[in-house]
Order: structure tokens, then sequence, then C-alpha cells
């Protein structure tokens, strides 16, 4: 269980089945085990989705990350819940995934598990490099093709930044020969957001990946207004930053105004008020909780926050 989870967890049996109602799951269906068809639940309202910038390509706006979630055995016992949040994830309407060869073994648990379940090519994968050199990186990038078994990866990312001006013309140069189909750059501290903001003004990327919430607003001061105006897509991680914003809410009742876009959950708040900003393209939040990954999908239907609710939302926030 992540530390996200962890802290999730302690939310009240009544919040839970709120939030499974809204997505169209009843009390029957979490006896049953959740199950793995959640399709009609899907029908009612679909998961939104937004154009990628650089071709108009849609993706879901909520997707799965794998940071310390997705660290267990090779054993199927220890891999079920990761398998039944890969399962879901596809049937609330997504299949955007974000690893990294660093959240050990997570590469190597989401290419067995999509493998398993047939969906390794219906999977958009979002992957990174860390190392520092032209051989390490490309050590790197064979193994990651290797471990998910994708052929040409869906997007490559230069993580936190690390050794950006060898490694981002390396990825430059195998997207044009069809390895990866997109490249970005990853930073998921607020301190280093000015390294952020250098290299997009240097270099033309397809995608970003920053932090922002509820707690850590830093990048919507010059960051997402940035990546708009540049025509870049932009991930958001470490949206509950580490479970912080759920131990500040514990005890708090959700406040009723929330229904009025959607909202039956303080996940689905944090991640609705992510989602509602403009240059927000998708929000990735690590989980190997099926009831949980439930949650956060049903965080990208309906109706999403508009300005006044969105101060609404910081006002209440900061009042906490």
């Amino acid at each position: 269980m992540s530390y996200d989870d962890e802290v999730r967890s302690h939310l009240t049996r009544a919040d839970f089945l709120k939030a499974l109602r809204s997505v169209g799951i009843g009390a029957a269906a979490l006896a049953g085990g959740l199950g793995t068809n959640m399709g009609s639940g899907s029908a009612a309202m679909a998961m939104k989705t937004r154009p990628i910038p650089s071709t108009g390509e849609r993706i879901a706006i909520v997707g799965l990350g794998t940071y310390k979630s997705f660290n267990t055995g090779p054993s199927a016992a220890e891999r079920a819940p990761h398998k039944k949040v890969l399962q879901i994830l596809f049937e609330q309407g997504s299949t955007l995934i974000d690893t990294a060869p660093m959240y050990k073994p997570a590469e190597t648990v989401i290419g067995d598990l999509l493998r398993e379940l047939g969906l390794t090519q219906k999977a958009f994968v979002a992957t990174k490099v860390r190392t520092a050199g032209k051989e390490n990186g490309l050590a790197s990038y064979d193994m990651s093709e290797k471990l998910l078994g994708k052929g040409s990866i869906d997007l490559m990312q230069v993580h936190s930044l690390k050794d950006w001006k060898t490694q981002l013309p390396m990825i430059r140069d195998m997207k044009a020969a069809g390895r990866w189909r997109y490249i970005g750059i990853t930073h998921s501290n607020t301190k280093k957001h000015d390294n952020v903001i250098k290299v997009m003004g240097k270099e033309k990327l397809d995608f970003i990946q920053i932090n922002y919430s509820l707690l850590e607003r830093n990048a919507e001061k010059r960051i997402l207004p940035m990546a708009a105006d540049k025509g870049m897509a932009v991930l958001i991680n470490k949206p509950f930053v580490k479970a912080k914003m759920f131990k500040k809410v514990k005890g708090q009742k959700l406040p009723e105004w929330a229904k009025e876009f959607d909202c039956t959950s303080w996940g689905q708040f944090f991640l609705k008020f992510i989602l509602s900003h403009p240059a927000v393209t998708a929000a990735i939040s690590a989980t190997r909780t099926p009831k949980y990954m439930i949650d956060n999908a049903a965080a990208g239907r309906g109706r999403m926050p508009d300005a006044k609710e969105r101060q609404k939302m910081i006002q209440l926030w900061e009042s906490l």
C-alpha cells in the first residue's frame, strides 16, 4: 500500500460508498469484491479526455502513477491488487500509466500485467530516464523497452531534468526514428520550477510533468501558462502531496456545494481542482488499491469547477 493509500484508508465507509455510487457501483458490487465489469457505471458518464497539443490525440484526464505503489513481488497473489487496479483503470475509461526505471520493479510489473490482460498496445505508457551520460541513457532506454514490451513507447521523459542536455537530444532523435511517440521532462520539486521554466523556454517538448495541487500551487504562476502558450501537454504528479492533503482533511466533512460539480469525496475534490485548470491535460496518482482507483477515476467525470468555484475551493483549503 502506498503512503497515499494508507492515509486515505481512514476515510469513512460512508464516504467510500458515496464514491462508488457516483460511478454507478452499489453495495452489492462491493460485497462481491468489486468485480471487473464496471462498464455500466462508465456508460452513464464517460471520463473526459483532452488533446495533446502537438498532435491532437486525446487522452483521458485521470491516469495511474506507479511510484512506490507498484513495488511488489513476482507472485500472482502479490500482484493481484495491481492487476485489479489496471483492469479498473481501463474499464473506467483511461489508458494512461506513468512509470519509471527508478520505481523498481514497477516497469517489470506493469509490463507483465499488461501482457496478461492483453492491454499492452491499448495502454498509453509514459516512462522516464534519470541517469547521466550517453551510454547510461542508452542502457536505460533499452531496458525500459524490454520490460514494458510495447514496441514504440508512448512518452519518454527526462526525469527531474537529470543530465537533460545529454538525454533530451537523444530522445528527440529517437522519437524521429519512431522509438517513442512523444517526449517530455518532469519534476516534482517546487524549488526546481525555475529550472523547468528555463528548459521549457529552450526546448520543443510534447509534454511536461510537474507537481500542482491545492497545497502546491506554484506551477500556476508561470509553468502552466507557459505550457499553454507553447502548446505543451501537462501531466500533474503528486496530486495529494504524498497524502499530506488527506491528513489535513481527516475528520472534516466534504462541503455540500461540492456536489454541484459532481464531487463526492475529498480525493475527487483535490483532483477536480487540478483538472479544472485549463492548461492541465491529465493528473496521475499512484495507488495499488482498487477502491481508490475507482474514486480517482470518478474525478474525471461530470462537471469541473468553474473559476468562482475554484476560488471557493482555495478559500476552503486555506481555512482548514
